[in-house]
């Protein structure tokens, strides 16, 4: 191991200081292999949102953020979205000057030595093969669900309960994703125009008709809006802060995909950091408009819709989808969380399988996780591998976890903040 992260190092240092070159920009050393231009300002920033999966990221978030913070939900995301910003503004500069598909790994590396820069690669490789995990999970959940309802089957509904179903899904919905990620980034990009723009459509009609039914006869447990709820000096402990922060965190996750597609993008070295700032701040005025909405809806009680209600923290949308938008528009909610879980599980193949690719191109992973399919240009072996890991880790988890997403969610904040902010102060 020694070896290897020594050889790593030695490897990524041949050349010039790509801080040094005359131009200020250094082009990736390592040719890979991947399809070179394939990727656009657009393709990257929404990439980066099918990667962060807005609709998932709400239902899965909210309910915990209310549940330490109350009604202070709106500005416990800003507080998320600042440190995001941050660390999105400094991957691109990073990338400005070496665009490296290595990202996190390579970038850590020549700034703190092969031991850091090695950790940093391994757990952003590990946070998203558990997310993987955790997408394909909340999908079999929001499919059940969604059947359910359509066919007006309660027992169908609560078929993702039963431990042998689900997994069995969740395994199908990981073996569709890898074949997608398989077949190049184009198949990748064209199917997330598609699952992106229809969610955010969704959460749209969500939000005004949640802004429209705020505060009338049939809305019991609303509140009105306030301006406090975006002042985080007042109702406010540290210690509710520092929770409602880490959930924060894990909902703006994701955006550092459209750096990870930099050797595949046009202008490689200015086009995916503009995406990753643009999908960052596109996430905060989502969040921010779906939050103040579930408040004036619902507001922070622990009884029926109430937003701290323990039985429907873990799926706040699947609780509001019919009180809000009545049925049948409340099963586009289904299919927009359903959408953006799978949306995002294709797409977070593509950071763990990039990372892997600049390790092994390194020499900091065995030679074969370097390997680009000859037709697709993808690292298809990296593909495959981190498919099969995914899917273990949820069978395994599934059947010694009662609270399997909650608890692989509470697992990924520090991973997050870890490699995230290595690479931020590297810069």
């Amino acid at each position: 191991m020694l070896m290897t992260i020594e050889g790593s190092a030695k490897h990524i240092g041949d050349g010039d200081d790509p801080h040094g070159s005359p131009d200020g920009h250094h082009h990736p050393q390592v040719e890979k292999g991947l399809a070179e231009g394939s990727v656009g300002l657009l393709g990257g920033t929404v990439l980066g949102i099918s990667s962060v999966a807005p609709a998932y990221a709400l239902t899965a978030t909210i309910g915990l953020v209310v549940a330490v913070a109350g009604v202070k939900m709106p500005i416990i995301f800003i507080a998320g979205f600042l440190p995001m910003f941050f660390a999105a503004y400094a991957y691109r500069e990073f990338n400005r000057v070496d665009p490296d598909c290595g990202t996190s790994f390579t970038w850590t590396t020549r700034a703190f030595g092969p031991y850091v820069g090695w950790m940093g690669g391994w757990v952003a490789v590990i946070a998203t093969i558990i997310v993987l995990a955790n997408l394909a999970g909340i999908g079999v959940q929001f499919l059940y669900q969604l059947l359910g309802s359509v066919f007006d089957n309660p027992d169908l509904g609560d078929l993702w309960q039963n431990r042998a179903v689900n997994v069995l899904t969740c395994l199908a919905f990981l073996i569709l994703a890898t074949y997608i990620a398989y077949r190049g980034i184009t198949t990748t990009e064209k199917v997330q125009f598609v699952l992106v723009f229809f969610q955010l459509a969704v959460l749209a009609l969500f939000v005004i008709m949640a802004f429209a039914k705020a505060g009338g006869p049939d809305d019991p447990d609303g509140i009105p809006f306030s301006w406090d709820w975006f002042n985080p000096f007042t109702g406010l402990t540290v210690s509710a802060l520092v929770a409602g922060l880490s959930a924060s965190i894990f909902s703006f996750w994701g955006w550092d995909t459209a750096l990870t597609v930099n050797e595949e993008s046009k202008d490689s070295d200015k086009t995916p950091g503009r995406a990753a700032l643009l999908c960052v701040v596109s996430i905060l005025l989502t969040y921010l408009l779906v939050s103040v909405a579930t408040l004036m809806y619902a507001g922070v009680g622990e009884e029926g819709l109430g937003l701290a209600n323990p039985d429907i923290q873990d799926n706040v949308f699947g609780a509001l989808a019919e009180p809000v938008m009545g049925a049948p528009l409340h099963n586009l909610l289904f299919l927009a969380v359903l959408a953006s879980s799978a949306a995002s599980l294709m797409t977070t193949f593509l950071p763990s399988t990039r990372t892997m690719l600049g390790m092994a191109s390194y020499k900091a992973l065995p030679a074969r996780f370097a390997s680009i399919h000859p037709k697709y240009l993808t690292p298809g072996y990296g593909t495959v591998v981190a498919g099969i890991i995914a899917g273990t880790f949820y069978t395994v988890l599934t059947f010694v976890s009662e609270s399997v997403l909650f608890d692989t969610i509470l697992s990924l904040g520090l991973m997050i903040c870890f490699y995230y902010g290595l690479t931020a102060i590297g810069c």
